[in-house]
């Protein structure tokens, strides 16, 4: 029975087991998040927070696995939008590795801008942004991502939430117009976004213009198949849990077809693929358990439709991952093994 709950709990097939906790509590050692579930007398099954990976890959390995598995839909936004999109990349980028490197100097701990985690928050976070949007915005986005949705809670492995995502909650609260502006490929002019125009009409008119990335859109909005392939490798490397995507995807789509919209357009279009593959799969803020991973992905995608077609705000990937981030703790809570209990 032990070896049974313990094949389950360490199920995170890019989340689980052991050598990344360790370096994750070495960075932030004053923060004891660890849980033991006792199974019998004999047995003990040590639970730490993400990211933990299986096999040999480091936390500088995964980071780094991630950062690479973007940058196709980096370089097709940079290709799409010119020079405006790199200054909000490096931008963002620069201003999370120096956040994090500040943070780091004013606890007084080690400075590991090596490990590729700040990077990789300020990469997620400028996918998210349009590119007309001012580089100073993006390096205060990016400050908050670190400074308050990472290091206020404690550090790499303590975050409850997305770093990137509470960055883009902040700007796109403090600074709507210049967030919600939506620039055409090349000529980086304004027009009426996919999402507009399903809404309006129930589905898109070129939807191979959404696969193949000729939209416009915020960076990572651009180019499902870029997405895609980044996603293709880090499943093929074991760095996320295909259940993730795949129920985010089923949930959007089933919701798209009771509503009589079109399912594709919408799996396709706004940032969806870009939230399903690599920001709900965050090691840390996503559920353990295979039931949970399930449960989690399954009501982002729900929670993604409800926002699109109900709600006032047209895209609702972001908010819906935060949502269910907050809500992992208890999916932990009630999806832990039977006969388990937690001290």
């Amino acid at each position: 029975m032990a070896r049974w709950i313990a094949r389950l709990v360490s199920d995170r097939t890019a989340q689980n087991h052991a050598t990344v906790a360790a370096q994750a509590q070495e960075h932030e050692p004053e923060y004891e998040t660890t849980q033991v579930i006792e199974t019998d007398p004999g047995a003990a099954l040590l639970v730490t927070p993400g990211p933990h990976i299986h096999d040999t890959l480091t936390a500088q390995g995964a980071m780094l696995s991630v950062i690479a598995a973007l940058l196709p839909a980096t370089g097709v936004a940079i290709y799409l939008f010119g020079l405006p999109a790199l200054w909000v990349v490096v931008a963002s980028i620069a201003g999370a590795m120096a956040t994090e490197a500040l943070c780091q100097w004013a606890r007084k701990r080690p400075i590991t801008l090596w490990d590729g985690s700040a990077a990789l928050t300020g990469l997620l976070l400028a996918l998210t942004l349009p590119p007309t949007l001012p580089p100073w915005m993006a390096v205060l986005g990016a400050a908050v991502a670190i400074g308050v949705g990472k290091h206020a809670f404690g550090g790499l492995g303590a975050n409850p939430f997305n770093p990137a995502l509470v960055g883009r909650a902040f700007l796109g609260a403090s600074f709507a117009a210049p967030m919600s502006a939506f620039a055409l490929p090349f000529d980086t002019v304004t027009g009426a976004t996919p999402l507009a125009e399903i809404a309006a009409t129930g589905t898109y008119s070129d939807l191979w213009a959404l696969f193949a990335g000729t939209t416009g859109g915020s960076l990572g909005e651009t180019s499902a198949v870029a997405l895609l392939a980044g996603g293709a490798a880090l499943l093929w490397r074991g760095v996320i849990d295909w259940r993730i995507p795949a129920g985010i995807g089923i949930g959007t789509a089933a919701v798209a077809w009771i509503a009589g919209v079109d399912p594709v357009a919408h799996l396709l279009s706004g940032g969806l693929l870009l939230g399903a593959i690599f920001m709900a799969t965050d090691w840390v803020t996503s559920p353990i358990t295979r039931k949970g991973k399930w449960i989690y992905a399954l009501s982002i995608g729900v929670l993604t439709m409800v926002i699109r077609l109900w709600a006032a705000a047209p895209e609702g990937v972001s908010f819906a991952i935060l949502v269910m981030n907050g809500a992992t703790p208890l999916i932990n809570a009630l999806t832990r093994p039977k006969g388990s209990r937690k001290r």
